[in-house]
């Protein structure tokens, strides 16, 4: 099931494990497994990856990074196919997503000789970037009757859904909302006026896709399978200037 009506759907270049995803979760449909516990699959395979970069097994690190991607959007897929969306499920995947990239960077970081002033910005950077593809993704899926799961705007807590407990949604939401909210702010802050804007083109879109997690995790393998490891940091340390650009075309172009 897609997050958006048919006539938004763009090529999503973070999302290229959505039909193996679709597949893993037409799979574990009629069984008892929950998405919560596929999000536990791809915290797994993404703390294999970072075992496999420390001992410096590049194509075994490159395998489940991709693998961490797939099962990242099966979890949304199995909640989707059960029709039992989640606000702890949903939380519980970005929290883990954040962890992990703060990992992999920092592995990256310990078995190379970069900065570690340069592993800090590149994370700040990394986290930008996926916040500011999830910024626009989001305001689209509000506008056009898309999925509504996610908010534009995580400022309250909200109400828990069916089968969920309120207490637990408030600890997620707070964790959540440690986490994520400096980086929501700062993208709000650089271009506010985005949620007044009409529906973005889907060329736009896949831009902006580019700087989503899956294809931040893309680029990690190739890089990795090309033995270019020591030059991952320094990658995502310059790949957010990527971000003033589409913010600019957004401004002044789509205005």
């Amino acid at each position: 099931m897609s997050k958006l009506p048919k006539e938004y759907q763009f090529v999503d270049l973070s999302d290229y494990g959505r039909f193996v995803a679709r597949r893993i979760a037409g799979s574990l449909k009629n069984t008892s497994v929950t998405p919560i516990q596929v999000t536990y699959w791809f915290i797994i395979s993404g703390l294999l990856a970072i075992v496999c970069i420390f001992y410096e097994l590049n194509i075994a690190a490159a395998f489940f990074l991709i693998l961490k991607s797939i099962l990242d959007a099966a979890d949304g897929e199995l909640s989707r196919l059960k029709k039992i969306p989640s606000y702890v499920g949903r939380y519980f995947d970005s929290i883990a997503d954040i962890v992990l990239n703060f990992l992999f960077l920092l592995t990256f970081w310990y078995v190379t000789e970069i900065s570690a002033l340069f592993f800090l910005f590149a994370f700040i950077g990394l986290q930008l970037q996926g916040t500011l593809f999830n910024y626009y993704y989001v305001i689209l899926r509000n506008s056009v009757d898309g999925d509504t799961t996610s908010r534009i705007f995580e400022d309250k807590v909200p109400t828990a859904m069916k089968g969920e407990d309120q207490h637990t949604v408030n600890k997620y939401f707070k964790v959540f909302n440690v986490l994520y909210r400096p980086f929501d702010k700062i993208i709000h802050a650089i271009d506010k006026d985005a949620v007044n804007s009409k529906p973005f083109p889907k060329w736009f879109m896949t831009s902006v896709s580019s700087m989503g997690l899956g294809f931040q995790l893309l680029i990690m393998s190739i890089m990795l399978l090309l033995n270019l490891e020591e030059f991952i940091i320094t990658f995502f340390l310059f790949y957010s200037a990527q971000i003033l650009l589409l913010v600019g075309i957004r401004r002044f172009v789509l205005k």
